[in-house]
This record gives C-alpha cells, sequence and structure tokens, in this order.
C-alpha cells in the first residue's frame, strides 16, 4: 500500500495559514477551508501513479471531525479511493506520534510500500522505524503549521 499524508501533501493549505497566525488560533475556520484547498499537481500526480500499483491508504492529522468534507475533497478532485485514518477530535499528540502509530498498525497486516508526507518530524520517525518515505516538499513550509503538527497536535 501506498499511504498519503492530506494537508500540504494533496492539498495546498496556503489559502488557510491566517488562522493559525492569529492568538488565540482560530481552528474552527482553518478547518472550515478545507474544501476549499487547491490540489497540488505533484501530490495529486503521484497518488494516481500509485494507485496503478498498490492500495491507497489517506493518513492525516486532521481530526475525525473533518471526516465529510475530507471525503467530499478527494472525491471532488477524483483521487483515487482508498481508507482515510484521521485522529480522534480530542486527541493532540504531535502528528508524528499519531502518524506512526497507525502505520505500524496497517503494517502488521499489510506491507507498507511507501509514506508520503510534507512534515519532516513525521518522516524523520517513519524512516526510523523502518518505513520508505517519499518527502513531499513541493508546499511552501508555514513555521505555523508546523507548530500546530507538533506542539499543539491539531494537524
Amino acid at each position: 500500500m501506498a499511504v498519503f499524508d492530506l494537508d500540504n501533501t494533496l492539498a495546498d493549505t496556503a489559502h488557510r495559514q491566517r488562522f493559525l497566525e492569529r492568538r488565540p488560533r482560530h481552528w474552527d475556520a482553518f478547518f472550515a477551508a478545507a474544501p476549499h484547498d487547491p490540489p497540488f499537481v505533484e501530490g495529486v500526480a503521484l497518488v494516481r501513479e500509485s494507485a496503478e500499483e498498490c492500495e491507497i491508504v489517506y493518513l492525516t492529522g486532521r481530526p475525525e471531525r473533518c471526516r465529510r468534507d475530507t471525503l467530499d475533497w478527494l472525491a471532488a478532485h477524483g483521487l483515487p479511493e482508498g481508507a482515510v485514518h484521521m485522529r480522534g477530535n480530542a486527541d493532540r499528540r504531535p502528528a508524528r506520534r499519531t502518524k506512526l502509530e497507525i502505520l505500524r498498525r496497517l503494517a502488521r497486516t499489510r506491507e507498507v510500500r511507501v509514506l508520503v508526507d510534507d512534515d519532516e518530524l513525521v518522516c524523520d520517525d517513519a524512516e526510523r522505524a523502518g518505513f520508505t518515505v517519499l518527502r513531499a516538499r513541493w508546499a511552501a513550509r508555514s513555521a505555523e503549521l508546523r507548530a500546530a503538527q507538533e506542539r499543539e497536535g491539531r494537524t
């Protein structure tokens, strides 16, 4: 299987970063704007190519309450079908912890051929755990999003 992150791997979140630059951060608005994310051409091409050879799984730090919008976004952009794994609504652990936990669980029953993710810490931990990683470096890096992923466990 090929495992793909969403935010800043398949979906361009640049237009909603402004909600994370405020204090306090406006999480509801940040996630409410997700259906308007434009897709990254590089990520979409890679997931479609991967789907020709393997099962696709989506692994996101988005909270479960965003499931409907996430499924609608994937369908609207013609992305391959696949299971979508999301964090629990109250789970505030760093993305690298939640994603690695899910990757290990997936690997118990199937071969994980590759993880595609933009979060360097997620990628580092996944590589240390023995997973093959492709770093999605086509998005502009955001210090605010990085803090949200690592310290606030929000995406």
